[in-house]
């Protein structure tokens, strides 16, 4: 069977080439699938964005369906899969972090509305600070994103971009809703 990726086995001796992801690639390998988060990230308008929507649907099951501890910890677990889902995938692309690869957005925002009350009201407020944090890169989340390479360095920048969006919605419950 081939597939439209270069060859996982070995990177140490060849460069990839840079490609268009399809959605036979997504496919193709496990570490692939949770890169793209399932293929959201092959959409053409604002793939960022649609990755972090998977995390609305994905968050509203397993909240459901676990308890605080165990979820958190999932989080915690999809995290370091995505570490070495995207260092996989941005090597194969030949790019260490490619505009498809989603995963850490959905994995951040996860962790937002985990932390955000259970209203939509105050889950659109964190979708909209959290994309705001992580297209802007406001300082030090730029700092980091261009000094920690690899696929920690793809998941770190949205964790912060998630803790900014979380200080923010702290900040407005205590001082502006305090009574809530």
């Amino acid at each position: 069977m081939t597939t439209s990726a270069p060859e996982t086995d070995n990177f140490s001796s060849a460069q990839p080439a840079s490609f268009k992801p399809t959605l036979d690639l997504v496919y193709s390998h496990p570490a692939y699938f949770i890169a793209f988060s399932g293929g959201a990230g092959l959409s053409p308008f604002a793939p960022g964005t649609v990755g972090t929507l998977v995390a609305f649907p994905l968050f509203w099951v397993l909240d459901y369906y676990l308890t605080p501890f165990v979820l958190l910890l999932l989080i915690d677990i999809l995290f370091i899969a995505g570490i070495w889902a995207c260092s996989l995938s941005g090597q194969a692309l030949g790019d260490p972090d490619h505009g498809s690869m989603v995963w850490d957005e959905t994995v951040a925002f996860l962790l937002v509305l985990y932390f955000t009350p259970n209203h939509w009201a105050w889950q659109l407020a964190a979708f909209a600070l959290f994309r705001l944090f992580d297209i802007a890169k406001p300082p030090p989340i730029r700092y980091y994103d261009h000094r920690i390479k690899g696929g920690f360095g793809v998941m770190f920048d949205d964790i912060l971009a998630a803790f900014f969006t979380l200080l923010c919605l702290a900040g407005w419950k205590a001082w502006v809703m305090p009574e809530m």
